[in-house]
């Protein structure tokens, strides 16, 4: 006999009960019935459960055994078949959207478009440093979507199916005061004695910056690796200046330029699982996000005058 979750039932019935007398009638059981029903427990657990007599039933070291485990299972699949039937009851058409993210300024838009196109959405996020971070989880089923960037023609993370959401000029974020802001565009070359400032992250973007400060004739001090508020900080204190992303929303002191001629590329990369749920919707999540990459052009005005002279950069 497979012992099955009724008779996990009838065992705590027995001993929450103290006789098999009791435990029948309140089970709605004949006496005789549930225990020749204890009887073939029993045997299939290979001993007795129960020290019965005249006084009652009392359980044994097995019993024990078999009630501690009764009392997690029992709970555990009444939880489950509540989660089962509560989601079986949920509409088809609602769907999840958790979306990973490395520092990325056109998360916010593309949250608001996924939030208006279905009433019933879930969108949730999370954000990290690491693109590799962000593809593992998105690869374990802990995230639906990740957008990443890239440097240049670096490859992304294998295991995901990539799209491209668009290409930007990497830049330099500078105070306002500082002898080379004011224009649309700077170059790498005028920053030959400056301290730099960047947020963290993987890939091979610090063997590019290196390499793109070489060709420019110089090698870059030591770089300040912290987050986007001390490196704001450190920008308008004047102690540093900031790589960034030029679609930086510019404030009041502070605004990102790109380099002229473009020494550095950023690529922003919307990733899934193929195998995935989000395969079905992953059409509509990128040009969302290509839409809200566009919308946030609006917030650094500069740099969208710069892209009309660049075509070949922006979404």
């Amino acid at each position: 006999m497979d012992l099955e979750l009724r008779h996990l039932k009838v065992v705590c019935a027995i001993a929450e009960h103290g006789s098999v007398t009791r435990a029948a009638a309140h089970l709605g059981l004949a006496q005789p019935a549930l225990t020749a029903q204890l009887n073939r427990i029993e045997r299939a657990l290979g001993g007795p459960l129960f020290d019965r007599d005249h006084r009652g039933a009392r359980p044994t070291a097995l019993g024990e055994l078999v009630l501690s485990r009764a009392k997690v299972a029992l709970p555990a699949v009444a939880d489950l078949r509540q989660e089962a039937a509560r989601l079986a009851s949920t509409p088809v058409a609602t769907i999840r959207y958790r979306i990973g993210s490395v520092g990325n300024s056109m998360v916010s838009g593309l949250m608001r478009r996924l939030s208006h196109s279905r009433p019933d959405t879930s969108v949730t996020t999370q954000a990290s440093w690491s693109a590799l971070e962000l593809t593992e989880l998105v690869a374990a089923g802990k995230l639906d979507f990740a957008i990443i960037g890239v440097c240049g023609d670096a490859p992304p993370p294998p295991g995901l199916e990539w799209r491209l959401v668009a290409v930007d000029a990497v830049g330099v974020l500078l105070a306002d005061d500082h002898p080379r802001s004011g224009g649309d565009e700077v170059h790498l070359a005028d920053f030959a004695a400056a301290r730099w400032a960047a947020t963290p992250g993987d890939g091979c973007f610090a063997d590019c910056f290196a390499a793109a400060c070489a060709r420019a004739g110089f090698t870059p001090e030591p770089m300040y690796e912290t987050d986007l508020r001390v490196c704001v900080d450190l920008v308008t204190s004047g102690q540093a200046v900031a790589l960034c992303q030029p679609t930086f929303r510019e404030q009041p002191g502070v605004r990102g330029y790109p380099f002229a001629g473009a020494p550095l590329r950023w690529r922003h990369l919307l990733g899934w699982h193929p195998e995935a749920p989000a395969d079905a919707v992953a059409g509509q999540v990128h040009e969302f996000a290509r839409e809200a990459y566009r919308d946030s052009l609006a917030h650094s005005p500069s740099y969208a005058r710069w892209l009309v002279r660049h075509p070949g950069f922006g979404a």
